[in-house]
């Protein structure tokens, strides 16, 4: 039997948990076969039953087991939710570290070589209490003491930041933590009380060591443990490293350089190449000589052609294919029946506001409210298609009206007979992977519109890429690869940059409201969103936020990606350097690939032997 009992709960005698509820998690391989090299390995996932150790078992406690393994990343916008949250990080945490350590001694390893064999890679904060629980084993199982079981924690830990929004650098209430985990939480304040008393000998003043510490006031600071108790803090993007170091994690990239490091994002061109986009499979088989199916930065070879008009044609009539193949999708899905010939113009992404899907609606509202009133306009507009694609956590408010009003103004605009024929919003019900297969080979411009500095890195943006879309964003996240790679002619870059935004921010000196008052095409999209719904107020809460806050300089951004998109719907119209463009994209992928990606992290953080075949 290779399942494990968890515990929540109970009181401390000491060191020892007394009265825990128990849960079992139970372990499921899901197997995973390498690409052309003989290597099958497996993923190991974990559910949740009844613990054989509780003896109370009533509906409330099989209820509970239940929810653990339901879902991933639940709800936590009550505290209901937030325990169960905490649970699932702590059951998933806890069984894959104590299945590593059985598998170790299986083999006939000593415990003090785990560093040996081992790294743990904290994807995000979600798996940090890896860190105090390998402690409480080594502990109060392997009895060592605590400065032997830090070395080897801290050999075997290494943290990968995914995110610069500080909602995301997950913090804990101290009760709920302490309630939920006592014996980790009595760990964790001794690795806090360590961790102070280091800063202090650094000589930093109180206030820094209080804004540094790994408990505050009242929380419990989950990113600060991964970066105190791992060897390796890496970002992933360039830009994103950059700004860890220098702004969001500064104070413990002056404390710890040399932990610092960048591992820029990659996907995998199997599926999202290979599998997807048969019809440029072909071309590249055709026109490149090195086996880029196996190295996919040979895909560079076809820069060659960028001015060959037949190669150019070739791309076009994929992308063509690919188009009708996403309308039959989209009509099937949607009723709504897309127009070949027109730009296939895609965001697909989580809805998150500084990803800023509400950038886009605002323009494709300006956009219909002009081709009705501007003849001139619709004589040199290029039709259009607008299609989203995101999901939102349960409790996003704003999240929630964002979707509401693309779908409200969709409604609108896709039977409005003046303009239906130049321009078509679709909200793909229902995103998924399998919806993405279909999107990212049809897109002619690939929206990457975050607010700059807040994008980490993005990798929609190589997928497109790879499938000869041209990226029209912000230099934010790996778009600044893309466009080093690529080329700044080769993609079509606005709005403010990271530094602007930060700047912004430290003078307070943002003023939407200000931007409002003078442009009237903006105060005609907020007028056209209020008409959506017969309560004129309904979204206020979406208009007070941007004209009294708009911390993702929606507003400030405005007229830019106005520009920018005039600027894409021109250059759609001129062939021969559109096509050149997207074969320019497709070339110089390959340094995104996930393999480039695995191979940098392995030499620099894992140092794994590679398997020779």
């Amino acid at each position: 039997d290779e399942s494990i009992d968890i515990p929540y709960f109970g009181e401390l005698n000491g060191i020892q948990l007394v009265n825990p509820i128990w849960v079992k998690a139970v372990p499921y391989n899901v197997k995973v076969v390498g690409a052309n090299n003989n290597v099958v390995t497996h993923l190991r996932l974990w559910s949740t039953e009844p613990s054989k150790k509780q003896l109370v078992q009533d509906e409330k406690y099989l209820k509970m087991v239940s929810k653990i393994s339901e879902s991933l990343y639940p709800d936590d916008s009550t505290d209901e939710g937030k325990i169960l949250r905490l649970q699932q990080q702590y059951l998933f945490s806890s069984a894959g570290i104590q299945d590593a350590i059985r598998e170790h001694k299986a083999l006939g390893r000593d415990i003090k070589d785990l560093p040996k064999y081992y790294t743990f890679q904290i994807n995000d904060t979600h798996p940090t209490l890896i860190i105090p629980e390998l402690m409480r084993i080594l502990m109060d199982e392997e009895y060592m003491g605590y400065d032997e079981a830090w070395s080897i924690v801290t050999q075997v830990a290494a943290y990968t930041n995914h995110t610069i929004l500080a909602e995301a650098l997950e913090k804990w209430n101290i009760e709920l933590f302490k309630r939920l985990l006592p014996r980790i939480y009595q760990i964790v304040e001794e690795m806090d009380r360590r961790f102070r008393l280091f800063l202090k000998g650094k000589n930093l003043s109180q206030d820094k060591i209080n804004h540094m510490a790994l408990i505050g006031s009242h929380d419990v600071r989950m990113a600060h443990i991964c970066i105190y108790g791992s060897f390796s803090v890496n970002g992933v993007a360039a830009l994103h490293t950059n700004i860890l170091k220098e702004i969001e994690l500064n104070d413990f990239y002056q404390i710890y350089p040399e932990k610092f490091n960048n591992k820029t994002n990659g996907v995998t061109h199997r599926r999202w190449l290979m599998h997807i986009n048969p019809e440029l499979v072909n071309i590249l088989d055709k026109t490149v000589k090195g086996n880029w199916r196996k190295d996919l930065s040979a895909i560079k070879e076809l820069e060659n052609f960028k001015d060959d008009e037949s190669i150019q044609k070739e791309i076009k009539n994929m992308k063509l294919a690919k188009k009708r193949q996403l309308i039959d999708v989209i009509y099937k899905d949607t009723g709504v029946k897309l127009d070949e010939n027109a730009i296939f113009d895609i965001q697909i992404k989580r809805l998150h506001e500084y990803k800023r899907q509400s950038l886009n609606i605002f323009h494709v509202i300006y956009l219909y409210l002009r081709l009705k009133k501007d003849a001139n306009f619709r004589k040199t507009f290029h039709p259009q298609n607008f299609i989203f694609g995101a999901k939102a956590a349960p409790s996003y408010i704003m999240a929630k009206y964002i979707i509401e009003i693309i779908n409200r103004a969709a409604q609108i605009i896709n039977n409005d007979p003046e303009t239906k024929d130049l321009l078509k919003v679709v909200f793909v019900q229902n995103y998924n992977v399998t919806y993405a297969e279909y999107l990212f080979p049809a897109a002619d411009l690939s929206e990457q519109i975050s607010t700059a500095s807040k994008e980490a890195s993005g990798t929609g943006n190589m997928k497109f890429m790879v499938n000869g879309a041209i990226t029209i964003g912000t230099m934010d996240g790996a778009n600044v690869e893309i466009v080093e790679y690529a080329g700044i002619e080769n993609e079509i870059i606005f709005g403010l940059s990271a530094e602007e935004v930060t700047q912004a921010y430290k003078a307070n000196s943002y003023n939407p409201r200000k931007i409002f008052d003078n442009d009237k095409r903006i105060q005609d999209v907020f007028k056209f969103i209020k008409s959506l719904d017969k309560d004129e107020h309904y979204f206020d809460f979406v208009f007070n936020n941007l004209l009294n806050v708009d911390y993702f300089f929606v507003l400030a951004d405005f007229d830019a990606y106005v520009e920018a998109q005039s600027r894409a719907n021109k250059l759609y119209q001129d062939e021969k350097t559109w096509w050149r463009m997207s074969i320019m994209n497709i070339a110089n992928a390959g340094f995104f690939s996930s393999d480039r990606t695995i191979k940098q992290y392995n030499e620099e953080i894992w140092h794994l032997d590679t398997i020779k075949l």
